[in-house]
């Protein structure tokens, strides 16, 4: 089983996009000597959810900061880049770091952004498959030409090559992020681990595993290659002396921040949209995730790890908004919840 956290650079009310990056550099720092495994960033655009923009560049200068933990996007939001540029970038990730770069991609939201990129909402709605097997082929190929509906080019050289068949070199590993059964067989049929939301349970997530699984089979995977197959669910974690005071902290911080920055979040055709309700929402992570004692998350992880056959995770930790709590969450995290884990 592997740990780590899930950092959104959230901007929490009374806080500047100063204040959150800083507090989302500092947290892999702790992480990194904490002893996760991962810190995983999120990508939003023009909204205070998620200060990061670009998740690829953020890992860029925190795989400088640190020297063991792996970086991971959670996720690139594909509709809204080229992909060879961004295939480029993670292949300089990927050799520049040695190896401890991971790419995760997703197909994002219905947001203005589409319209801000000149993607358009086809992008969104048809366009994520072609993209992604667009950067595949060029995370995994020496050269790579485009014939399809939104992307034709003559062939061109992979420079940087980030896999190289004869020393056996393997590219940057690719998650996908998966939230329904299209983007679930989407994953399945290339191979592809999946990273599951914080807004579902571990009974959907089994569901959505098992439903990767069969996927997978039939169209011609390995046993071995499936069952290998490192999923990652994200989840909220929050670690006190007793589950009142760490569900205290998140509800206190946690509504606040949701809210504002859910609002936030503008649809590119109008499309009416439902807004969940920030405390409830907030009330149902804490149910569904380990926040609580550290024995407490220790036991709900390696539960979820058993009902699900999830051997990874990305936990959020900046709850509380603020960075010294973070810091501490963190380094609780390492000292108090791995340890029996492992």
């Amino acid at each position: 089983m592997r740990v780590g956290s899930f950092v959104l650079a959230a901007q929490y009310p009374g806080q500047g996009a100063g204040e959150a990056l800083h507090r989302a550099v500092r947290s892999a720092e702790v992480a990194d000597e904490a002893g996760l495994d991962t810190v995983w960033l999120a990508e939003h655009h023009f909204v205070p959810y998620g200060t990061c923009p670009s998740a690829v560049t953020l890992a860029a200068l925190l795989l400088g900061r640190t020297r063991r933990v792996r970086v991971g996007t959670a996720v690139s939001v594909l509709p809204t880049v080229h992909p060879v540029a961004l295939g480029e970038q993670a292949a300089l990730l990927h050799i520049a770091s040695g190896g401890r770069f991971t790419l995760g991609v997703g197909r994002g939201g219905p947001w203005v952004d589409l319209e801000v990129f000149g993607a358009g909402l086809g992008a969104y709605e048809q366009g994520f498959p072609e993209s992604l097997d667009l950067l595949l082929r060029w995370l995994r190929e020496p050269s790579v030409g485009a014939s399809g509906g939104r992307y034709a080019f003559r062939e061109v050289p992979v420079v940087p090559r980030p896999a190289d068949a004869l020393t056996e070199t393997p590219g940057p590993e690719v998650v996908v992020a998966c939230t329904s059964p299209k983007s679930v067989r989407l994953a399945a049929e290339r191979g592809l681990p999946m990273l599951l939301g914080m807004h579902v349970g571990d009974e959907e997530k089994a569901e959505m595993i098992a439903l990767w699984r069969r996927h997978a089979h039939d169209s011609g995977r390995q046993p071995e290659e499936i069952a290998a197959a490192g999923h990652v669910s994200a989840g909220v974690c929050q670690l006190a002396d007793s589950r009142s005071d760490a569900v205290e902290i998140l509800l206190k911080a946690m509504p606040g921040w949701l809210k504002r920055g859910l609002e936030a979040h503008v649809t590119v055709d109008g499309r009416a949209r439902a807004m969940r309700d920030p405390y409830a929402y907030t009330e149902l992570l804490c149910g569904l995730h380990p926040v609580g004692t550290p024995r407490l998350a220790a036991d709900r992880l390696a539960a979820t790890a058993e009902r699900t056959g999830i051997s990874r995770f990305a936990l959020l930790v900046e709850g509380s908004g603020d960075l010294d709590a973070t810091e501490e969450n963190l380094r609780r995290l390492g000292a108090e919840v791995l340890p029996r884990l492992r």
